[in-house]
């Protein structure tokens, strides 16, 4: 199908004893289709409305379910049936390299149906005197090979501006930069690292030659591929802060001479020379980008390859003998799809809601200071009414390291990215990050040590007496999706003490992270002898945490 122009629109008109022929039927049908299309394509853009997922079925083959897509023309695209599809016998599929990332796409096609013998063409057309008599409006599935250019993209550059800084066969990266930003703003520069699976680890170095921007964490800019599991997509963000001068352009790219791009020990010969560019505005930015979106000319928002399709699946492809095995399916990798106003006001519906928290419950610390000469006590109470775990510590005035037999204390434990991307069939990734060894002060011998995730920041006590602080107790990924759910990562945290030493370790396992960041964890730590005399109601401090933790559970199951 050839590019298409809608407008301007005509249509037939009618009369008492008008001569109609093929053109004025034609015509007719164009007129409404055109108008149709063009609706299509300005109210609802283009991509997939429902269902074509693309699932491996076996080693070379993949299924396209059922659903349905509007092409970057307006026109619809209807699978009324799931289809099989072996790779090999695709048009597109080339045979010449088995360790590779291959697209499978589908566009819009026109099948001519019912062949009749047309009398009125047999003058004309001797030698094939039959014509069709419907018209299918269907579609056809394709390979390509190579990623499409990130400009070509619907919506590509509508918010921000993706630039390639390397590409080759086996290996992809991109930059991606909002368009505007204000002075003096904090922002992200994102860097995506695409490779076929089996390509080798990837590593990318580079000086950043950024003009009227600076980087918060130095200008060299370092990216390592972690060694477990390994996948065919990375993301990086790096954060800049723009200067203060409005009214201004900056461009973001890599110093001439400065990349270094690896496969394992193999270096790619990189001449990065694209560099993105942003403006920095003393404007509302979101009202910049709506005026740039509204403002543009008819035949800018129309704007479309002549022959387009959609990408449904990126295919990862890995050599297996003198053959190939599918790895791993990508849905929609580049997010083409369309979502409907019904979805999008039940999707902000939801955010306004919490979602239930039953069975959950945020953790409180409190110090308090009691005469001089009275015992430390320590008090753990769950309020069923606002699910609260509170946990209460009363100590004799002199506080801090001068009580014999408890100490307390907070550690930064630096996380460093591993984000990951595609999905895996064996679970999201984690890793775990350890601290150095802590001399708690309470000397040699066995000690009792509570941790929790603390996002507050100051010395052991005065931190607990804000009513604004957080101290998460347990494993944090209980809170998630609630209005207590921590700032930091989901994280498991683990200590090691060593009595002889009179120290101990504290480790935390971290689930998908891609950027640096520094984990809080604060620390008590008891002696046996604290341990033994501090009392809740007569009972010991694991007694007490025992008793409320039961609490708190049979709570969040329903029991009474």
């Amino acid at each position: 199908m050839k590019k298409t122009r809608y407008y301007p629109f005509e249509r037939n008109r009618y009369f008492y004893g008008k001569l109609l022929t093929v053109r004025d039927f034609e015509s007719e049908q164009k007129y409404f289709n055109d108008k149709r299309r063009m609706m299509n394509r300005l109210l609802h853009g283009s991509g997939v409305l429902t269902g074509l997922q693309v699932v491996a079925v076996d080693d070379k083959s993949v299924s396209v379910e059922m659903g349905a897509a509007i092409d970057a023309l307006g026109r619809e695209i209807v699978v009324p049936t799931p289809m099989t599809l072996k790779l090999s016998m695709m048009d597109g599929f080339s045979n010449n390299e088995y360790a590779k990332n291959v697209y499978l796409c589908i566009a819009y096609d026109e099948k001519d149906k019912e062949p009749v013998h047309a009398v009125a063409n047999s003058s004309v057309r001797s030698d094939e005197i039959n014509d069709y008599n419907r018209v299918l409006e269907s579609y056809r599935v394709f390979i390509r090979e190579d990623a499409p250019d990130p400009a070509s993209l619907p919506l590509a550059n509508l918010s921000d501006q993706t630039v390639v800084l390397y590409q080759d066969s086996k290996v992809r990266v991109l930059q991606t930069t909002p368009r505007y930003v204000n002075p003096g703003q904090l922002f992200e520069m994102k860097l995506r690292f695409e490779k076929t699976l089996k390509a080798g680890r990837l590593s990318f170095q580079y000086e950043l030659a950024a003009d009227r921007v600076e980087a918060m964490d130095g200008t060299t800019i370092a990216f390592q591929e972690p060694q477990d599991e390994p996948d065919s997509e990375y993301e990086m963000k790096v954060l800049l802060r723009a200067d203060s001068t409005a009214s201004v352009k900056s461009t973001i790219g890599v110093q001439q001479g400065s990349a270094v791009l690896k496969l394992d020990d193999r270096q790619l010969d990189i001449q990065a020379q694209a560099v993105g560019e942003v403006q920095i505005i003393p404007t509302s930015v979101h009202e910049k980008l709506m005026n740039d979106f509204v403002k543009q000319s008819l035949e800018a928002s129309l704007e479309a390859p002549t022959e387009p399709c959609i990408y449904l699946a990126k295919i990862c492809l890995i050599k297996m003998g003198a053959t190939y095995v599918i790895e791993n399916v990508e849905q929609v990798p580049f997010g083409e799809y369309v979502y409907n106003s019904s979805v999008m006001y039940r999707l902000g519906q939801t955010s306004q809601y919490r979602e239930d928290t039953a069975g959950q419950f945020v953790t409180k610390s409190k110090v308090k200071t009691l005469a001089p000469g009275q015992p430390p006590q320590f008090k753990v109470n769950y309020n069923k009414a606002i699910s609260e775990l509170s946990f209460d510590l009363s100590i004799p005035a002199g506080g801090g390291s001068g009580i014999a037999g408890i100490l307390s204390g907070v550690v930064d434990i630096p996380v460093e990215p591993f984000t990951k991307i595609a999905v895996s069939p064996f679970g999201r990734a984690t890793k775990s990050f350890f601290s150095g060894e802590i001399a708690h002060g309470l000397g040699e011998g066995n000690v009792l040590i509570i941790t929790s995730l603390e996002e507050s920041s100051g010395d052991a006590f005065s931190d607990m007496l804000s009513s604004g602080d957080r101290v998460y107790g347990g494993a944090s990924d209980v809170f998630k999706g609630s209005e207590f759910e921590p700032d930091a990562p989901e994280v498991k945290i683990g200590t090691i003490a060593y009595p002889q030493k009179g120290t101990f370790r504290i480790g935390v396992k971290v689930q998908q992270t891609s950027e640096p960041m520094n984990v809080r964890v604060r620390w008590w730590a008891y002696s046996a002898e604290m341990a033994s005399t501090v009392r809740s109601g007569g009972d010991s401090i694991e007694d007490a945490l025992s008793a409320a933790m039961r609490e708190a559970a049979s709570a969040g199951s329903g029991a009474e």
